[in-house]
């Protein structure tokens, strides 16, 4: 039996190594690494190109086609960036930007992290009722919640501030972020919480000392997702504010930069490049958090 085990082991090794040989020679790996790696970056990147392009092209090089490649600039032209930062309101779109993103953001956080806590480890009659429930609100689409929304809205005088949208983009956040933050909380040992119990800790006490430290990755995703709806959120912004002022990049863009059928396409794009490159930037210092928290959230 020893041998025959041995045997299998050392068959098993081989069949490994053998199996990982194909990545050793060069144009095995080009074929199966290198290859798909360059499509998915070109797939990736394309947009961001494109956008940058456009922003610096000026517009006889935008509309004709005959003459200039689309793909590149013969005469770079900061106009169109001089057009959206000094012609229109766009840095008080984007402080209002960043100023109600991050509001709602912290606020659908702190009330997510009570609510995935409560569901999944004070266990009541009931709890994973109440999580599905959750997340099923957050499948209710924007369009038919803004309605009643708008109702509330004006009728608390809130109509064309900050605090509309600081207050009503959480009703889209909590629900996934409380389903997020359950699946993570459920992947930490409930033995510690119980240790944590013996030794007279309180409930609040475990949940910001021992709980919040070990949930960093969860929380990390969470915020990730929250802050990326918020900052592209349209209706919302679009039907509860007016003035050019308070609005968000999303709508002032589109409202300022298209007039009737006449598109603005460098200014267009140099918006929408200004606009995505802080969602692009948070996502390039918080991914690997961000994939291991999605990791322990479905894992469960």
């Amino acid at each position: 039996m020893t041998d025959a085990a041995a045997t299998l082991g050392k068959k098993a090794a081989a069949d490994e190594a053998q199996g990982m040989d194909y990545l050793m020679t060069l144009p095995r790996k080009v074929v199966t690494v290198y290859v798909p790696l360059i499509c998915f970056l070109i797939v990736l990147l394309f947009p961001f190109y494109w956008m940058a392009v456009t922003t610096l092209k000026p517009n006889d090089e935008l509309y004709d086609y005959a003459r200039f490649n689309p793909f590149w600039i013969v005469n770079p032209t900061l106009r169109n960036i001089e057009k959206l930062l000094f012609e229109t309101d766009y840095p008080a779109w984007l402080l209002n930007t960043m100023v109600v993103t991050a509001a709602a953001t912290a606020l659908a956080l702190f009330a997510s992290v009570l609510a995935a806590y409560a569901i999944q480890r004070l266990r009541f009659k009931g709890a994973q009722t109440v999580g599905l429930l959750i997340f099923l609100a957050y499948l209710v689409p924007p369009s038919i919640l803004f309605i009643p929304l708008a109702t509330m809205v004006f009728g608390l005088g809130l109509y064309d501030t900050q605090w509309a949208l600081i207050l009503t983009y959480p009703t889209f956040l909590i629900p996934f972020c409380t389903w997020l933050l359950m699946g993570y909380f459920k992947s930490i040992p409930y033995e510690l919480e119980e240790c944590a119990l013996i030794d007279g800790a309180t409930r609040i006490q475990i949940l910001w000392k021992i709980t919040l430290p070990l949930a960093v990755p969860g929380l990390i995703s969470a915020g990730i997702f929250a802050f990326t709806l918020s900052w592209n959120e349209f209706i919302y912004a679009l039907a509860f504010i007016s003035s050019s002022e308070n609005k968000t990049v999303p709508v002032g863009v589109l409202t300022q930069l298209v007039e009737g059928d006449v598109y603005h396409w460098g200014s267009l794009m140099a918006g929408a490049l200004f606009g995505s490159l802080p969602v692009a930037v948070l996502y390039s210092f918080f991914v690997e958090y961000y994939v291991s928290s999605l990791t322990g959230a479905v894992k469960e």
